[in-house]
């Protein structure tokens, strides 16, 4: 199944995205709309949403792939290294009610 999805949807995703998932540092939590990093996932995770390739998998992959700088830029790490498995589980939840809506 194929989607086509608008600007002001991707927009959507990337705010539900920004709002409930966060970076966990320390134990403080950097939501990614504070760390300007949900728009750029959400246009990530739009070729698996358009072709109902949501899972556990195909999520994980993305955010291991997905590179943030840290430390003025020194290091890169992936987003998944950064993030508590309950927000890539709520992450997954957020992209399977997206998809539905479509």
């Amino acid at each position: 199944m194929s989607y086509a999805i608008s600007t002001e949807l991707l927009e959507q995703l990337a705010a539900e995205i920004g709002d409930q998932i966060y970076l966990d540092i320390a134990q403080w939590h950097l939501y990614l709309d504070d760390a300007k990093l949900s728009r750029r996932l959400a246009e990530l995770l739009i070729t698996p949403l358009e072709h109902g390739q949501i899972d556990e998998h195909a999520v994980t992959t993305i955010l291991n792939q997905f590179p943030v700088k840290v430390g003025g830029g020194r290091r890169q790490m992936a987003l998944l290294d950064l993030i508590p498995m309950s927000c890539v589980t709520a992450l997954i939840e957020i992209l399977e009610e997206f998809q539905k809506r479509l």
